[in-house]
């Protein structure tokens, strides 16, 4: 039995569906402090759960037997700096919590860390998994505190915590959620609706990415993977690296007349600007056998493909 908190966000219900499917609909139980969708309710066990009240996530994990706990909730990088005092709330409190519920009840615990958890003294190309990071966002200095603090607790106490570096997600199937690396979803909406698409970074900042579907089946391996085979707790996993301007390039392929023009906003340059080019995930491969399967030109059909799908089913214009 998985309970996943902060469900509804842009990688809860995917991972959600993919579990489903292996282990069975009932045992999955997605829980966020919003109202779900109704299609989001009807697929599967939905609760309530708020990060920051222990008493509500203890009563939860007690009631229903919990095994596995994956912790989504955070305020990402752009967002984040936006309001800081409510990330180090929600993605440093909110993470004790689940920590000591873990332990309390010895669960396997997923965290996911992040690209933003290195900073501009770190190696760039490619950034390994150990490595100085000093990040200069609450979310990345949040995300390293969870990091060693998962550490710590498996060396003091044995806590089954496992943890992943996502590198930027681009999903056909949520909105983009205060991410520096959300243009690379927002540039096929833009793509397939005004054929114009203004980017706030510069057209040749170059960042890790990867599918949605990768990062899903990354995670479902790496949580299912014998912790014998484990010697870190936690790992890069990669795909692919591009920029604005060669995924423009690759989207004009299908779509030739694309415009795209760059007016990079301050915050998140900077931020992009500190975060690595490539990931080393050679850990990963190693350790439990990760390979991604989607690269840039399979990346590129399969959001076109599937946001146009989205938007003829919701009887909206597709240039």
């Amino acid at each position: 039995m998985l309970v996943q908190q902060s469900g509804l966000g842009q990688l809860g219900v995917g991972l959600a569906q993919m579990l489903r499917k292996q282990y069975g609909k009932e045992n999955i139980i997605l829980s966020d402090i919003r109202r779900p969708p109704t299609e989001v309710y009807n697929m599967g066990p939905f609760v309530y759960a708020d990060v920051l009240d222990y008493k509500n996530l203890r009563e939860l994990v007690v009631n229903n037997r919990i095994t596995w706990l994956v912790h989504y909730s955070a305020l990402l990088s752009a967002i984040g700096e936006a309001n800081v005092a409510l990330a180090r709330t929600i993605n440093i409190t909110g993470l004790h919590n689940v920590l000591d519920l873990a332990l309390e009840n010895c669960l396997r615990l997923f965290v996911p860390s992040t690209i933003g958890a290195f900073g501009p003294s770190s190696p760039r190309d490619p950034a390994p998994d150990l490595c100085i990071q000093r990040p200069r966002t609450i979310y990345g200095v949040s995300k390293v505190h969870a990091e060693l603090m998962g550490e710590y607790l498996h060396h003091k106490y044995g806590l089954d915590f496992r943890c992943l570096r996502y590198p930027g997600v681009v999903s056909a199937h949520s909105k983009p959620g205060g991410g520096t690396t959300d243009y690379a979803v927002q540039i096929f909406h833009d793509a397939l609706s005004s054929g114009h698409h203004e980017c706030y970074l510069r057209s040749n900042t170059r960042l890790p990415m990867m599918h949605i579907s990768d990062c899903h089946r990354a995670t479902i391996e790496f949580m299912q993977a014998p912790e014998s085979q484990l010697s870190l707790r936690t790992y890069n996993i990669a795909a692919m690296s591009f920029t604005p301007e060669e995924v423009a390039e690759e989207i004009r392929k299908h779509l030739p007349n694309l415009r795209v023009t760059y007016n990079p906003d301050t915050i998140r340059q900077t931020i992009a600007d500190s975060w690595p080019v490539r990931f080393d995930d050679s850990n990963a491969r190693q350790d439990w056998g990760w390979k991604p399967a989607y690269g840039l030109s399979e990346l590129v059909t399969d959001m076109l493909a599937s946001i146009r799908e989205k938007k003829n089913n919701a009887g909206l214009p597709v240039s």
